[in-house]
């Protein structure tokens, strides 16, 4: 029995348990990271301590602090989440230690299934299908290099301990394994604190099967059906579905019935996930266990109509499971898309900035209804700022339908008209993953994305429309009349401008025709090589940060768009983010960058706008002349030179090359 949750977490599974146990009764204790000191899960918790500093290593994964958490606010169980602590066995350890329900499994069950070596022998042991490979505690080379030649490649070299393709290498002959070994080897290590291997018979065109099951401490086990997660990029799920279109009905009872046999292999209690390798041929292999709440956990809930943590909750205080295997009951078809900060366009690299605008698509805009089937987990606002300390995962997309086809195409329009604006993410690439014909017919294996999916167009730098441009002129030339003064701008022949996104800069004259009409003119080629020299705008209304306009370049129909916009001050530059179903774009006023960059006559030199600087070009005591290039910040895929406004000597260097900096900031100070 316990009276108050703390939850060692953060983000959208931090409120969703909150929110679970508070509907049962229990107070709750939020954790946070300065950085997250406004976070919503701080907010709706009754409680919550400050761990210290951004790093992950100071705040989240700091046991002896989350201990001391739970003891000033004399919290009684502990929720771990997913990530950070939820797997780590001396966390749930020290907790029972320290008289603390852990909500999850005992430590050794943690212990035992975060080996993927000591697990896979349990398994054998239970009689649960594995793939053919090798786990023994003979670590050399020698061992490793025999033991391949036994399995036969293709063969996976896997870190034992860890996940998330960590430690992980396919190898397709011989020549390639001493190499793969030293290099998982080496990424172990330094993920998971261990080098220890396993091999395992590589399985091509396979899908990725997933059993929820849930134990309680009355010896009562059962599972919850399956999710197909096949839908993979370098083994990390991107969309999860229940159930999977893959599955009889005796395949799905054959592997409910051994994910069973794996929990009680290790006297599992709680909620855990059973994973398999499922082939063409309908065998199944087990693949992992992991002891915790999986991310896509909202798909069974859907199908199920069952809330998954208030039964760890419910177990944890030492209740039976509230139903038995017979009585669970699955209804329609539900489909997880997670949503990144991360550039698709740009080997999908993280994203880092502050959320401008944060509008999942929810509600009918003009009934103000909500649309049927639909759930977004998010645990971010407007004003959140996405650092490099956590996981870029910002947001869950769910929905549910009557059947597989319903479900998609609801969770196609909810990923395509939600909007989040001030970093770039993976919506674009999400959305045709959905639309694809291999995920359409419910025929995606581990491969598809890797084999099929690498020309996609949201994979590479989008073009940049003739009416976008035209667009974003007009809204950082008259943006805050536009936004404030509905549509009553001001009135003018004509004005220049210069505007960069990404790699292209364009120069565009805006003419004014009449009431809320204008001309852009395009001075130097378009990038999208239309030949398009000119385009008029007709604005039609703008409210909530969005403007509805016609574009007219010589149609006889032209088509009433909206765009989602937010416009902000970098340093001395105008950024302006524009929504588009292709990816976020961003564009920067640099119509007077030149003469921005320094003030004549000052003796200070500072950061144009937030960015990286890349080059130093002076030290300190050197002589420079006005106008002198001083150094070189790097922000939105362009150089940005910054430039002495007085002749002098230089003084105070307060930054160095590869420092990230944020307008405004003070780099360089210069004497007479």
């Amino acid at each position: 029995m316990f009276h108050k949750v703390l939850v060692a977490n953060r983000g959208e599974i931090a409120q969703r348990i909150i929110a679970s146990a508070k509907s049962l009764g229990y107070r709750t204790v939020a954790v946070y990271s300065e950085p997250d000191c406004d976070a919503p899960h701080v907010q709706l918790a009754d409680e919550a301590v400050c761990l210290g500093k951004g790093v992950a290593s100071d705040s989240y994964l700091n046991i002896e602090k989350i201990l001391h958490a739970a003891r000033i606010t004399r919290s009684d169980a502990i929720h771990p989440g997913y990530g950070f602590l939820s797997e780590n066995s001396d966390f749930a350890q020290a907790c029972s230690e320290h008289g603390l329900v852990f909500i999850g499994p005992d430590s050794k069950a943690i212990r035992l299934m975060g080996s993927k070596r000591a697990a896979k022998e349990a398994m054998l042991a239970a009689k649960v299908p594995c793939v053919p490979g090798y786990e023994g505690k003979d670590q050399s080379n020698t061992a490793l290099t025999d033991a391949a030649e036994g399995i036969g490649y293709p063969i996976m070299v896997k870190a034992s301990a860890g996940g998330g393709g960590r430690g992980m290498r396919v190898v397709k002959d011989s020549s390639e394994l001493e190499s793969a070994i030293k290099s998982a080897r080496s990424e172990a290590f330094s993920a998971f604190g261990s080098d220890e291997l396993i091999l395992e018979k590589a399985l091509t065109s396979v899908r990725h099967i997933e059993i929820q099951i849930f134990a309680d401490t009355h010896g009562n086990t059962i599972h919850l059906g399956e999710r197909d997660c096949s839908m993979q990029r370098r083994h990390q799920k991107v969309i999860e579905e229940a159930p999977s279109p893959a599955l009889t009905p005796e395949l799905r009872e054959s592997m409910g019935q051994a994910a069973i046999s794996a929990a009680k292999a290790c006297n599992y209690v709680g909620a855990g996930t059973v994973e398999f390798l499922l082939t063409a041929e309908h065998d199944f292999y087990f693949l992992e266990m992991n002891t915790r709440l999986q991310v896509e956990h909202p798909v069974t809930e859907l199908v199920t109509n069952l809330d998954l943590v208030e039964w760890q909750l419910r177990v944890a205080a030492g209740e039976k499971l509230p139903l038995k295997q017979d009585q669970i009951k699955t209804n329609g078809h539900a489909i997880e898309v997670r949503l990144y900060a991360e550039d698709p366009a740009n080997s999908f690299m993280p994203q880092t900035g502050t959320v401008s605008l944060w509008r999942p698509a929810l509600t009918d805009s003009v009934s103000g209804k909500d649309y049927p089937g639909l759930r977004v987990d998010s645990g971010i606002y407007e004003g959140s700022q996405i650092s490099a300390h956590y996981d870029p995962m910002l947001a869950k997309f769910i929905a549910y339908g009557e059947n597989r086809e319903q479900a998609r195409r609801r969770l196609l329009r909810l990923v395509q008209d939600s909007h989040l604006l001030g970093l770039r993410d993976n919506r674009s690439f999400l959305s045709e993953l959905l639309q694809s014909d291999t995920f359409v017919s419910g025929q995606a294996t581990t491969d598809f994305i890797r084999d099929q999916f690498t020309n996609n167009p949201s994979l590479a730098s989008q073009v940049i429309m003739p009416d976008e441009w035209g667009i974003a002129a007009l809204l950082l030339c008259e943006g805050a009349l536009i936004k404030h003064s509905n549509l009553q701008t001001t009135q003018f022949i004509e004005r220049p401008i210069k505007i960069c996104c990404g790699n292209y800069l364009r120069t565009l004259k805006i003419s004014y025709q009449n009431t809320n009409k204008y001309r852009l003119s395009f001075e130097n080629k378009d990038p999208d090589d239309s030949g398009q020299s000119a385009i008029t705008i007709e604005l039609v209304d703008c409210k909530d940060n969005q403007l509805r306009y016609i574009a007219h370049a010589g149609e006889k129909n032209s088509v009433m768009k909206t765009s989602t916009f937010t416009i902000n001050r970098n340093g001395d530059i105008s950024e302006l983010w524009l929504a588009s179903n292709r990816g976020n774009l961003l564009f920067a006023d640099q119509t007077f960058m030149v003469t921005k960059n320094s003030t004549t006559g000052s003796n200070k030199i500072l950061a144009s706008m937030d960015g990286v600087v890349v080059d130093l070009l002076v030290e300190k005591g050197q002589t420079v002349k006005c106008g002198d290039v001083l150094t070189v910040i790097e922000a939105m895929k362009m150089e940005h030179p910054l430039k002495a406004g007085m002749d002098g000597i230089v003084g105070n260097i307060l930054t160095s090359p590869g420092e990230q900096v944020k307008g405004r900031q003070l780099l360089i100070e210069l004497q007479e």
